[in-house]
């Protein structure tokens, strides 16, 4: 936060003092206590780099109060986050679409069974997977406002073109370049919001964008009930009308998108922003308020490119290892019966109409579950047991699930896939704990890339779990997402022991320090820019 109004805390944060150009007063040293563990308390030792955009705002001795700081949120809430959800919303317009198409027979159109759908699923993941890593350089290179509009422009005209493909091969084809335009969007995205947002804030941030996907998947719903009607106009089915149309105002979208969006939090104006949307003193506000937080986020600038060096540095940290591990197998178990959702209801007796409306409980459960999950978790500021609270709500609804009895009940099982699609998604939070946890713009850039890249890899594996054998029920498919829910409980809580061990053995190490040579490690800003979260100053958020 800004302002330090906590007397004791102020005298035992003291540290080295710094004039306005970062450089430590050594005669002045001996006077001052050590900064206390933690990331918040490092913000005056790690003055921003000079390329740092907004470096000219950085001023250690600023102040302002609550209500100031709370218009600068709602300003950024406003005219960023609005504009980011929309943007989420054309992304899961296209990529949800296909899950509405199955509703008006495009499997029987197009001569193909459900593992047909599947190898589409698992190409086009696959080609996400491939744009993952060149997206992220891309975008240090380039910059979110140019990139990440091009990458919606593209997948939306690749989205619109599935209108026309007639056979499994055009399906195969479209579904590669809808991956590779969409790959490298969601951790792109979410890096370009923490220049704007503090770590506590990110997670309820994060969860309004999986949010959007699904006041999509709602919206969608609903659009997709009326555009399916129009099977026949043209001679066309109904599916050609929905990709066409959805593709269409993506690409819209993404014309807005790329004259909308600012470069930094300092440089907001553009052919459709004339002036700036913060004045001098809320830049002032946001920009530091940011640092104090995460201090590095201005040891680069936003267009600085990342190097292979990079990337060597985030794949051996061990402290993200659990994290990704997470990202492969913490999703698996409710995909598939989210993905299979249209098209179970359909093959169950419910009508292309009704299937589709049937989507929207789900979809809002989602939202309130995921909110809440989401705000719960930055209040108690407390990361593992609220990801565990959403597996333990999936596990028992599929254990009912393999239960039921085949034949009728189809309230009963709409029920229960209901509740399952609808679990508190904790991908928000796992995302943002991912980000608190790195200290280091290009490695938080390459770590988020690496962990979107093993969900995907999950996402994957889920694809290819439903069987057309195991078919309508899935009983089968079903017991191994059961055991794979298990063991994702079991990679949270051994994630959380061992960043536990790790912020134990780091506090034994400080402990055995003096005093001065506690001074001489906090204040040498070098080796801190270099050893980021390895520092026994820094403690891992679990």
């Amino acid at each position: 936060m800004g302002i330090q109004d906590a007397e004791s805390q102020a005298q035992s944060a003291k540290i080295r003092p710094i004039d306005s150009k970062g450089r430590s007063n050594d005669d002045a040293a001996s006077s001052f206590k050590n900064v206390q563990v933690g990331r918040d308390n490092l913000s005056t030792a790690l003055p921003p780099h000079d390329t740092y955009e907004g470096k000219h705002r950085w001023d250690p001795s600023a102040e302002w109060t609550s209500r100031e700081e709370r218009q600068v949120v709602l300003k950024t809430d406003l005219w960023l986050l609005s504009w980011l959800c929309v943007m989420f919303f054309g992304l899961q317009l296209d990529r949800g679409n296909l899950s509405n198409a199955l509703a008006d027979k495009f499997l029987d159109n197009l001569n193909m069974t459900g593992d047909h759908l599947n190898n589409g699923q698992t190409i086009q993941l696959l080609g996400f997977l491939t744009a993952e890593f060149p997206v992220q350089f891309l975008t240090k290179r380039y910059g979110f406002r140019r990139v990440l509009p091009i990458m919606m422009f593209s997948w939306g005209i690749v989205s619109f073109a599935q209108a026309w493909i007639t056979d499994i091969n055009g399906f195969y084809i479209t579904r590669a370049f809808i991956g590779v335009c969409e790959g490298g969007f969601i951790p792109g995205t979410i890096l370009y919001a923490t220049y704007f947002y503090t770590s506590k804030e990110l997670s309820v941030r994060l969860a309004v964008f999986w949010s959007t996907l699904n006041v999509a998947r709602v919206i969608s719903a609903l659009m997709a009930a009326g555009i399916l009607k129009m099977r026949g106009i043209g001679g066309h089915p109904g599916w050609f009308w929905l990709f066409l149309i959805e593709g269409l105002l993506t690409v819209v979208l993404a014309i807005i998108s790329f004259l909308y969006l600012p470069a930094s939090p300092t440089n907001t104006t553009g052919p459709i922003f004339r002036k700036p949307w913060y004045t001098e003193r809320q830049e002032v506000i946001l920009i530091n308020r940011i640092l104090r937080d995460d201090p590095s986020k201005g040891m680069t600038a936003l267009k600085e490119p990342a190097t292979w060096a990079d990337v060597k540095n985030t794949w051996s940290d061990r402290s993200t290892w659990g994290i990704y591990f997470i990202g492969l197998v913490a999703y698996i178990p409710a995909s598939p019966v989210q993905g299979y959702l249209t098209l179970t209801l359909n093959r169950i007796g419910f009508s292309t109409f009704d299937s589709n409306m049937l989507t929207i409980p789900s979809a809002v459960l989602q939202i309130i579950t995921m909110l809440a999950l989401a705000y719960s978790s930055d209040f108690f500021n407390e990361r593992t047991f609220h990801c565990v609270f959403g597996e333990l709500w999936i596990m028992p609804l599929l254990v009912a699930l393999i239960t039921l009895p085949d034949g009728g009940r189809e309230w009963s099982r709409f029920s229960l896939i209901t509740l399952i699609s609808g679990y508190p998604y904790f991908h928000p939070i796992v995302s943002s704990w991912l980000s608190e946890n790195t200290f280091d713009v290009k490695k938080r850039a390459i770590a988020a890339a690496t962990y979107n890249v093993i969900v995907q890899v999950g996402s994957l594996i889920s694809s290819q779990i439903y069987r057309n054998y195991d078919k309508p029920y899935y009983h089968q498919s079903n017991k191994v997402l059961v055991a794979i829910c298990a063991l994702s409980l079991v990679a949270f809580f051994v994630q959380r022991q061992v960043l536990v061990s790790m912020n134990k053995k780091k506090e034994e190490q400080w402990n055995q320090m003096t005093e001065e040579e506690r001074s001489h490690y906090q204040n040498d800003i070098n080796a801190r820019s270099e050893d980021g979260n390895k520092r026994l100053d820094f403690t891992f958020a679990i």
